[in-house]
């Protein structure tokens, strides 16, 4: 006899249990929702968005290298365009690395994909098996959650602690190590807590993950966002361990609607020969970046420079602003940052931070992240955004002055 089955079961049984993440919108993002719905005024601390924050991009200069009539013929290449992928060595040339100073980047080991969060997925299929795990920091991106569902794998957080600063917690990494332990991820600068991995944190992590048998995968979208004028080291050039370093024009131009990311693997020379062939055929099978952007690329990373100024002269801008209300007393510290495009604040742990945030929002029409959304560990942190518009920023800024002076 058929057994029928109610409609609830049956849509349950429909999907894969890797996608059955709750949809249902937590009561921030309602109250948030609700705020819109009723026109309320928003001063938006949130906006990481560069395209909608007021900045000047040299339209006509990249319409003309998005006009690139050699995008009418379609020439599949499983790693990316070698046009493309000598501009993103050459972006490499001159920066310092951790172990080995300057060195070239080979083209040949650069796979390109149509964004860093693609990069992740290529990756995380590359080295794990169902169930296997990566070592991710906490706090840092929300994305990482549904990025390890798709591809089936566990996340195992190991802690950044602050301490004039903030630094690698080794003796929690080590006790988040399992025999499923695959890889360990780096977010250089993290976000948002924008502490760069230091040189002898990045010498420790060499030798935990050579002897355990991991591989470092480097995220570095944010490196050329530093507080210190010198530039910051990079992962890309390293030879002790199987290395995956990270990147795209989403924050190395400002241009997240282009859509290109890509992976470069260092190490050593059989292991990364192995990662490099085993990465194009996953390349080859979804061929994933359009013809049009790669072939724009080089002329993109031509443009960087003046964009970049523009950003980090912003960045500067409303860093010295929101340190310019909030050091002269009260209950809010901005804690030390070294780059990146947010700013972490401690303020009194009264409630939760995503009642904190509700209450920001509903009396003072502030809208900025509640800790939690990055993994914060405990209550008491909100995050901002530094790329927001100076008149936004500021008047946003005041608000939050305004509700702490007043609590």
């Amino acid at each position: 006899m058929a057994i029928a089955l109610s409609p609830a079961l049956a849509s349950e049984r429909m999907f894969a249990s890797r996608t059955n993440w709750r949809l249902d919108p937590n009561r921030f993002a309602r109250a948030v929702e609700e705020h819109r719905r009723r026109g309320r005024p928003l001063l938006d601390l949130t906006n990481s968005n560069p395209t909608s924050c007021g900045f000047h991009y040299p339209a006509e200069r990249l319409f003309a290298a998005m006009s690139n009539r050699r995008a009418l013929q379609y020439e599949p290449e499983s790693k990316g365009l070698l046009s493309a992928r000598q501009a993103i060595a050459d972006y490499y040339c001159g920066r310092p690395g951790f172990f080995c100073g300057e060195a070239p980047v080979d083209p040949e080991r650069i796979v390109i994909t149509s964004s860093t969060s693609e990069a992740y997925h290529y990756v995380f299929r590359l080295l794990c098996e169902v169930g296997d795990e990566i070592l991710v920091p906490a706090p840092s991106y929300p994305l990482f959650e549904y990025l390890a569902d798709l591809a089936d794998v566990r996340l195992a957080p190991y802690p950044l602690l602050y301490d004039q600063g903030w630094h690698v917690d080794f003796a929690g990494l080590k006790a988040a190590l399992t025999t499923r332990s695959k890889a360990v991820v780096v977010v250089h600068p993290n976000n948002p807590t924008g502490s760069f991995v230091k040189t002898e944190e990045a010498q420790k992590l060499a030798e935990i993950c050579a002897s355990h048998e991991l591989a470092t995968i480097a995220d570095e979208v944010f490196l050329d966002y530093a507080d210190e004028a010198h530039p910051q080291a990079t992962f890309a050039f390293r030879p002790s361990v199987l290395t995956f370093t990270l990147s795209g024009l989403s924050k190395i131009c400002l241009l997240p609607q282009l859509k290109v990311g890509w992976i470069v693997v260092s190490g050593p020379e059989r292991l990364a020969n192995t990662a490099v062939n085993r990465l194009e055929v996953i390349g080859d099978t979804y061929l994933s970046p359009s013809t049009p952007t790669q072939l724009a690329l080089p002329e993109m990373m031509n443009l960087r420079a003046p964009l970049q100024t523009q950003m980090c002269q912003r960045l500067s801008s409303n860093l010295r602003f929101l340190d310019d209300v909030f050091r002269k007393g009260g209950v809010v510290t901005r804690l030390k940052r070294e780059g990146g495009w947010y700013a972490v604040l401690q303020v009194p742990a009264t409630r939760s931070d995503e009642d904190l945030a509700i209450a920001i929002l509903e009396s003072h029409d502030v809208l900025v992240h509640p800790g939690h959304f990055f993994d914060f560990p405990r209550d008491g942190f909100l995050i901002v955004s530094l790329i927001v518009g100076e008149t936004e920023f500021q008047n946003g800024v005041r608000g939050l002055q305004s509700f702490f002076s007043a609590s």
